[in-house]
């Protein structure tokens, strides 16, 4: 069993609340838009972490994470990338490989809104943490926590962190 924390878009910020719930999870995944690299750094001092670059991630950060992510937790496939769509509107590059090879759990950051969905056409759950930092249009900064558990994922709670500025 694995307690995972999921955050996306946090734009260079991480303060005590996060970190709070950091030690809270057995690992922490990233779904891109990191912004500085002492964001992720914290965050491994902390936990293990899993993560992806976004699309004002630098070249420092494109040689630590990948563009996508795709592993085995527990009994689940997980495929993480940062602009990847929605169920029925995925990002045409990859869109083939989503339909042909899908993993159970599909996360992306990108939009700075929270959504989580079945994908019953997939057989997939769809999850975008929406943002932690304070930089963007969303009003209220927000986290994803779950369990997964052999092939389950369990347990799922929306965290949030208050107002953006």
């Amino acid at each position: 069993m694995k307690k995972i924390l999921l955050l996306s878009d946090t734009h260079s910020h991480l303060d005590d609340t996060i970190l709070k719930y950091v030690a809270q999870a057995d690992e922490v995944w990233h779904a891109g838009d990191i912004g500085d690299l002492r964001v992720t750094d914290e965050l491994q001092k902390h936990k293990p972490l899993r993560g992806v670059y976004g699309n004002i991630d630098g070249d420092k950060a494109r040689l630590e994470f990948p563009l996508h992510n795709r592993f085995l937790c527990e009994g689940v496939d997980v495929w993480i990338t940062h602009i990847g769509g929605y169920p029925g509107k995925y990002n045409p590059s990859i869109r083939q490989e989503m339909t042909s090879n899908p993993p159970k759990l599909f996360i992306c950051g990108h939009s700075h809104i929270l959504k989580v969905m079945f994908d019953k056409k997939l057989n997939l759950l769809h999850m975008n943490p929406g943002a932690a930092g304070i930089s963007g249009f969303h009003q209220v900064r927000t986290m994803l926590r779950f369990v997964i558990d052999g092939a389950q994922i369990k347990d799922l709670e929306i965290i949030e962190l208050g107002k953006r500025a």
